[in-house]
């Protein structure tokens, strides 16, 4: 005979447990309508002597012993903790109710209370324009900001690129991890998870649109800080800014790093950059100057990166308006050069024309000058005796440093020099234009005049010598200059094929903010912002005689620090270097008093002191004292 089949087994057991959880459930209803009766009948009942409500209180107690009563308590306490969401009742005695009594609610309530305590201090992560104008503006930027950069650049070796620290923000899912994990494990991820969500429409919060706007208003006073500046207007000091490659005072880049390291969350620090990116864009396509960058200045080599990039995108918007200017120029030239001289008139030569718009030729012909600037001085050609004009040339390709670097590699590694002669090839073909008639040696004498030698004659009238021969490197056969000359046509510079394409160029620059390298990205602020402490201080600290010593000793210490390679593996000793500094602004009279008790302590121990080992330096005289390799350490 066969054995029961494993669905009449299933049914068994499920009959079983059906019929247990009727029981148990009859017996707490029962129990609950005794409790209401015996309620009822107390009240309604006036004990008047101590001996009867003695014997009520007895049978009562009596009645409340039985160990199934005990499951009733046990029970409705379950019930009334999982309607309010609070832990259940451990039973340590019996296993089926241990199991059911585990501590999953008590554990979702404590993460809902926390979510919501996130919450409300994640709003906090979002810095306002007000607070950090009132707060920051009066000193130098807070060692908290410089600290939470060095946090970003130590969190962002994790990532390569910009899109791979957003992608670890979307692709990760707090509540697929949670299970199976500890529970510090899964408060993290609450807290990511809260985070996550709120950072959803970051973009669109009010806070963050006003810090964008703020940034990008010219005329807004937002971080402005009163900095001291010579008779020329310019900054002092600014040299330590350069020595560690960061941006100038009162840049867009500076103001941009205290911003963002007001931040409290690697999150928001990514993604306001990202909205920083979407406006300049905007203002890239709506042809606006950026605020706090220079319009028309090549990039400072001396500066970092990123403040050379935005100097480019800054030129580039005022080398097109340029250009615009210079098509309706020369259209307006030619128009009035042809309205005002006939043709006929030019070739009989029966016209007085101006030698800015015409020069006579060897055939004695007058032919039109295109994409003339200006005469030069005490020039004329070799051979028709017209005055030179220089051209309107073609402006060179604005160079970073990482343009520079590849540029370098490439020239070492393929031998090429092609972008050089394409710049000479173009003004070869403008100066043809605007000096018709013109031969090689008139090009060289203008763009080279090293290699213009002129001959050695006798005193003459003439202001400057027309005999001459060109160079021996320049006479040697197969020279580059000669080849280019006779091939090159006149070609006035808004006529050529461009050799820089601005829109590229900053389209190459936004798409490289889009994707930018973390660490290469926090550690530009933390640069720039680190100078601008350092500017600052020394306006107030450099005339101190008891503070003077101990500043300047900091300050070499981080020039010699960031100027070595392996700078950013010596995070925590520059920020406790900043935060000396800014304990010397703020309390000027603790930091006396410790060196003091330093200088007292060496003199008691016998040690000698610093006045006994070099003479004191005036730093408004003899400038900062030296250092040495050995001293570049933090106490």
């Amino acid at each position: 005979m066969e054995g029961p089949s494993f669905v009449a087994k299933a049914r068994t057991a499920f009959n079983s447990a059906a019929a247990k959880a009727e029981r148990v459930f009859t017996d707490l209803k029962f129990d609950l309508d005794s409790d209401k009766l015996s309620s009822k009948k107390f009240k309604n009942d006036s004990l008047t002597n101590e001996g009867e409500y003695k014997s009520f209180h007895e049978v009562k107690r009596f009645r409340w012993k039985p160990s199934n009563l005990g499951t009733k308590q046990e029970w409705q306490e379950r019930f009334r903790n999982i309607g309010i969401g609070r832990k259940g009742v451990e039973d340590s005695e019996e296993v089926e109710i241990s199991i059911m009594a585990v501590p999953f609610y008590d554990e979702n309530i404590y993460l809902l209370n926390m979510k919501n305590d996130t919450e409300a201090k994640l709003l906090e992560v979002i810095p306002s324009v007000d607070d950090l104008n009132t707060i920051n503006t009066k000193n130098i930027p807070p060692t908290s900001v410089i600290k939470q950069l060095t946090v970003a650049i130590e969190a962002g070796k994790k990532f390569e690129r910009l899109k791979d620290l957003l992608a670890s923000f979307e692709t990760s899912s707090p509540s697929k991890e949670k299970a199976g994990l500890s529970f510090s494990a899964v408060k993290s991820l609450v807290i990511r998870e809260k985070e996550d969500k709120l950072a959803f429409g970051f973009g669109d919060d009010e806070r963050v649109l006003a810090l964008i706007r703020a940034l990008f208003d010219a005329d807004e006073k937002f971080l402005q800080r009163k900095l001291v500046s010579d008779s020329n207007g310019c900054t002092p000091n600014i040299s330590f800014v350069k020595d560690i490659h960061g941006a100038p005072p009162q840049s867009f880049v500076v103001k941009l790093s205290e911003v963002i390291g007001s931040f409290r969350s690697l999150s928001k620090m990514a993604l306001f950059w990202c909205r920083v990116v979407t406006e300049l864009r905007r203002f890239w396509s709506e042809e606006r100057h950026l605020p706090g960058i220079p319009v028309n200045e090549i990039p400072d080599l001396n500066s970092c990166l990123l403040y050379q990039q935005l100097q480019v995108i800054n030129c580039c918007l005022s080398r097109k308006r340029q250009q615009h200017i210079a098509a309706e120029s020369f259209a307006s030239e030619m128009m009035e050069a042809s309205s005002n001289v006939k043709e006929s008139d030019i070739s009989m030569g029966t016209k007085s024309v101006s030698s800015a718009l015409y020069a006579r030729v060897k055939s004695r012909e007058l032919v039109l000058r295109q994409g003339a600037n200006q005469q030069l001085e005490n020039l004329t050609m070799l051979e028709t005796d017209e005055p030179i004009y220089t051209p309107i040339t073609q402006e060179g390709p604005l160079l970073t440093e990482d343009l520079i670097r590849e540029a370098e590699e490439l020239v070492l590694r393929t031998g090429s020099v092609g972008a050089g002669c394409s710049r000479l090839l173009s003004d070869m073909q403008a100066f043809k234009a605007a000096n018709p008639g013109c031969v090689l040696e008139d090009f060289v004498r203008w763009h080279s005049p090293p290699d213009w030698i002129e001959d050695e004659a006798e005193p003459s009238n003439e202001v400057t010598s027309r005999r001459g021969q060109l160079s021996s490197r320049m006479q040697k056969e197969g020279n580059l200059w000669r080849e280019l000359w006779e091939t090159s046509k006149p070609v006035p510079a808004i006529k050529q094929t461009p050799l820089y394409y601005e829109d590229l160029q900053v389209e190459g620059i936004l798409n490289f903010f889009e994707n930018i390298p973390v660490t290469d990205l926090f550690q530009q602020l933390f640069l720039s912002l680190l100078g601008l402490g350092f500017l600052i201080s020394e306006d107030k600290l450099s005339a101190d005689e008891n503070l003077s010593k101990l500043f300047y000793e900091c300050k070499r210490y981080v020039v010699a620090t960031c100027q070595r390679n392996v700078w950013n593996h010596k995070l925590d000793e520059l920020c406790q270097v900043y935060e000396t500094v800014e304990t010397m602004l703020t309390s000027p009279e603790e930091v006396i008093q410790t060196l003091q008790a330093e200088e007292t302590a060496m003199q008691e121990n016998g040690s000698p002191t610093g006045s006994e080992l070099k003479p004191k330096n005036n730093p408004q005289v003899d400038g900062p004292p030296s250092i040495d390799e050995s001293d570049l350490t933090v106490a």
